[in-house]
Protein backbone atom coordinates (compact mmCIF):
# COMPACT_ATOMS: atom_id res chain seq x y z
CA UNK A 1 0.00 0.00 0.00
CA UNK A 2 2.59 2.58 0.90
CA UNK A 3 4.19 1.90 -2.46
CA UNK A 4 1.09 2.90 -4.55
CA UNK A 5 1.12 6.01 -2.37
CA UNK A 6 4.30 7.03 -3.17
CA UNK A 7 3.40 6.18 -6.94
CA UNK A 8 0.43 8.12 -6.60
CA UNK A 9 2.42 11.30 -5.37
CA UNK A 10 5.32 11.05 -7.65
CA UNK A 11 2.66 11.05 -10.51
CA UNK A 12 0.96 14.10 -8.71
CA UNK A 13 4.24 15.77 -8.14
CA UNK A 14 5.26 14.77 -11.98
CA UNK A 15 1.88 16.35 -13.25
CA UNK A 16 2.63 19.46 -11.41
CA UNK A 17 5.98 20.09 -12.60
CA UNK A 18 4.54 19.52 -16.22
CA UNK A 19 1.75 22.41 -15.98
CA UNK A 20 4.52 24.79 -13.98
CA UNK A 21 6.56 25.48 -17.02
CA UNK A 22 3.19 26.45 -19.34
CA UNK A 23 1.59 28.81 -16.26
CA UNK A 24 5.30 30.31 -16.59
CA UNK A 25 4.98 31.62 -20.23
CA UNK A 26 1.43 32.60 -19.92
CA UNK A 27 2.29 34.81 -17.01
CA UNK A 28 5.09 36.30 -19.59
CA UNK A 29 2.56 37.14 -22.26
CA UNK A 30 2.43 41.22 -20.82
CA UNK A 31 6.83 41.32 -21.65
CA UNK A 32 5.70 39.74 -25.22
CA UNK A 33 2.71 42.09 -26.07
CA UNK A 34 3.27 45.63 -24.42
CA UNK A 35 5.76 47.39 -25.77
CA UNK A 36 5.03 50.76 -23.25
CA UNK A 37 2.36 52.20 -20.68
CA UNK A 38 2.99 55.48 -20.15
CA UNK A 39 0.87 58.47 -18.32
CA UNK A 40 1.60 62.30 -18.13
CA UNK A 41 0.06 65.35 -17.41
CA UNK A 42 -0.26 67.88 -20.73
CA UNK A 43 0.44 70.60 -19.22
CA UNK A 44 2.95 69.27 -16.70
CA UNK A 45 2.54 71.90 -14.86
CA UNK A 46 -0.80 74.39 -14.09
CA UNK A 47 -1.86 76.79 -11.21
CA UNK A 48 -4.67 75.73 -8.52
CA UNK A 49 -8.07 76.00 -10.37
CA UNK A 50 -6.66 74.87 -13.63
CA UNK A 51 -7.79 72.48 -16.05
CA UNK A 52 -5.19 69.88 -17.26
CA UNK A 53 -5.46 66.16 -19.03
CA UNK A 54 -4.12 63.40 -18.29
CA UNK A 55 -3.23 60.62 -21.26
CA UNK A 56 -2.66 57.32 -20.74
CA UNK A 57 -0.64 55.50 -24.18
CA UNK A 58 -0.19 51.85 -24.46
CA UNK A 59 2.00 50.43 -26.91
CA UNK A 60 1.34 46.77 -28.05
CA UNK A 61 3.71 44.62 -30.12
CA UNK A 62 2.54 43.41 -33.11
CA UNK A 63 -0.23 40.65 -33.37
CA UNK A 64 -1.85 42.01 -30.23
CA UNK A 65 -4.67 43.61 -29.48
CA UNK A 66 -6.63 45.61 -26.71
CA UNK A 67 -9.84 47.09 -25.82
CA UNK A 68 -11.49 50.63 -25.25
CA UNK A 69 -13.14 51.24 -21.61
CA UNK A 70 -16.20 51.35 -23.20
CA UNK A 71 -18.05 48.65 -25.34
CA UNK A 72 -20.97 50.60 -27.36
CA UNK A 73 -22.73 46.87 -27.20
CA UNK A 74 -24.03 45.38 -23.68
CA UNK A 75 -23.00 42.06 -24.64
CA UNK A 76 -19.27 42.87 -24.88
CA UNK A 77 -19.14 45.10 -22.06
CA UNK A 78 -16.70 42.55 -20.79
CA UNK A 79 -14.65 43.11 -23.30
CA UNK A 80 -12.98 46.50 -21.69
CA UNK A 81 -9.81 47.82 -20.13
CA UNK A 82 -10.25 49.38 -16.42
CA UNK A 83 -8.46 52.45 -15.37
CA UNK A 84 -8.99 52.96 -11.56
CA UNK A 85 -8.01 56.79 -10.63
CA UNK A 86 -7.07 57.99 -7.33
CA UNK A 87 -9.10 60.01 -4.76
CA UNK A 88 -8.92 64.07 -4.81
CA UNK A 89 -5.78 64.87 -3.47
CA UNK A 90 -3.62 68.13 -5.59
CA UNK A 91 -5.19 66.98 -8.90
CA UNK A 92 -9.05 66.35 -8.77
CA UNK A 93 -9.81 64.20 -11.87
CA UNK A 94 -13.68 65.11 -13.69
CA UNK A 95 -15.71 63.90 -16.28
CA UNK A 96 -15.66 60.91 -17.77
CA UNK A 97 -12.47 58.72 -19.48
CA UNK A 98 -12.11 58.87 -23.16
CA UNK A 99 -11.11 55.90 -25.19
CA UNK A 100 -9.07 56.02 -28.31
CA UNK A 101 -10.50 57.54 -31.25
CA UNK A 102 -9.05 55.20 -33.77
CA UNK A 103 -10.41 52.17 -33.27
CA UNK A 104 -10.89 48.61 -35.11
CA UNK A 105 -14.70 46.86 -35.22
CA UNK A 106 -15.93 43.71 -35.57
CA UNK A 107 -18.67 41.47 -35.08
CA UNK A 108 -18.56 38.10 -32.95
CA UNK A 109 -21.74 36.01 -33.93
CA UNK A 110 -20.69 33.39 -31.52
CA UNK A 111 -21.44 35.52 -28.66
CA UNK A 112 -23.91 37.73 -30.22
CA UNK A 113 -22.11 41.19 -30.45
CA UNK A 114 -22.73 43.05 -33.62
CA UNK A 115 -19.80 45.53 -32.66
CA UNK A 116 -17.09 44.85 -30.94
CA UNK A 117 -14.50 47.38 -30.58
CA UNK A 118 -10.37 46.92 -30.23
CA UNK A 119 -7.34 48.57 -30.75
CA UNK A 120 -3.92 47.62 -32.36
CA UNK A 121 -0.55 49.32 -31.99
CA UNK A 122 -1.43 52.50 -29.76
CA UNK A 123 -4.08 53.45 -27.92
CA UNK A 124 -4.38 56.73 -25.77
CA UNK A 125 -7.08 57.20 -23.13
CA UNK A 126 -7.59 60.67 -21.58
CA UNK A 127 -9.71 62.27 -18.76
CA UNK A 128 -9.62 65.56 -17.58
CA UNK A 129 -7.97 66.78 -14.22
CA UNK A 130 -8.67 70.34 -12.20
CA UNK A 131 -6.01 71.13 -9.54
CA UNK A 132 -7.41 71.83 -6.42
CA UNK A 133 -7.81 74.92 -5.73
CA UNK A 134 -6.59 74.32 -2.07
CA UNK A 135 -3.68 72.60 -3.74
CA UNK A 136 -0.06 73.55 -2.61
CA UNK A 137 2.93 74.36 -5.09
CA UNK A 138 5.12 71.46 -5.86
CA UNK A 139 6.02 68.35 -7.71
CA UNK A 140 3.66 65.74 -7.26
CA UNK A 141 3.21 61.84 -8.80
CA UNK A 142 -0.70 60.51 -9.59
CA UNK A 143 -0.54 56.54 -9.08
CA UNK A 144 -3.64 55.07 -11.16
CA UNK A 145 -4.22 52.15 -12.13
CA UNK A 146 -4.94 50.43 -15.86
CA UNK A 147 -6.59 47.11 -15.50
CA UNK A 148 -5.50 46.04 -18.63
CA UNK A 149 -6.75 43.28 -21.13
CA UNK A 150 -4.73 42.04 -24.46
CA UNK A 151 -5.33 39.43 -26.96
CA UNK A 152 -3.92 37.94 -29.55
CA UNK A 153 -5.19 36.32 -32.74
CA UNK A 154 -5.44 32.78 -30.75
CA UNK A 155 -6.33 33.87 -26.78
CA UNK A 156 -7.24 36.46 -24.38
CA UNK A 157 -4.68 36.74 -22.00
CA UNK A 158 -6.23 37.09 -17.71
CA UNK A 159 -6.27 40.99 -17.28
CA UNK A 160 -3.30 42.71 -15.66
CA UNK A 161 -3.39 45.33 -13.18
CA UNK A 162 -0.51 47.99 -14.25
CA UNK A 163 0.66 50.75 -12.23
CA UNK A 164 0.58 53.82 -13.75
CA UNK A 165 2.61 57.25 -12.46
CA UNK A 166 2.58 60.51 -13.49
CA UNK A 167 4.22 63.52 -12.65
CA UNK A 168 2.88 66.79 -12.08
CA UNK A 169 3.82 70.18 -10.59
CA UNK A 170 1.70 72.36 -8.94
CA UNK A 171 2.79 76.24 -9.97
CA UNK A 172 2.90 78.86 -7.02
CA UNK A 173 0.30 81.44 -7.11
CA UNK A 174 -3.23 82.16 -6.00
CA UNK A 175 -6.34 79.54 -7.38
CA UNK A 176 -7.67 80.74 -10.90
CA UNK A 177 -11.57 80.09 -11.36
CA UNK A 178 -12.27 76.61 -11.81
CA UNK A 179 -14.02 75.57 -15.62
CA UNK A 180 -17.77 76.10 -15.08
CA UNK A 181 -18.10 72.46 -16.56
CA UNK A 182 -16.07 71.03 -13.49
CA UNK A 183 -17.09 73.22 -10.46
CA UNK A 184 -19.52 71.11 -9.46
CA UNK A 185 -17.33 68.20 -9.23
CA UNK A 186 -14.42 69.79 -7.90
CA UNK A 187 -16.91 71.52 -5.35
CA UNK A 188 -18.24 67.55 -4.52
CA UNK A 189 -14.88 66.41 -4.18
CA UNK A 190 -13.64 69.21 -1.62
CA UNK A 191 -17.06 68.63 0.38
CA UNK A 192 -18.48 71.75 -0.30
CA UNK A 193 -21.36 70.03 -1.51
Amino acid sequence: MARVSIIALATAVAALLAVAPGEVRAQKWYEKAVKKVEGRFTPAEAKPGQTVTFTLTVELNDGYHTYPLFQPDKKAENMVNMLKFPAADKLIFVGKPEDPKDFGTKEEPDLGIKELRYNIGTAVYTRKAVVSPKATAGETTVKTTLGLSVCDKNNCFPAKNVPVEAAFKVLDGPAVPVEKAYADEVAKALGEK
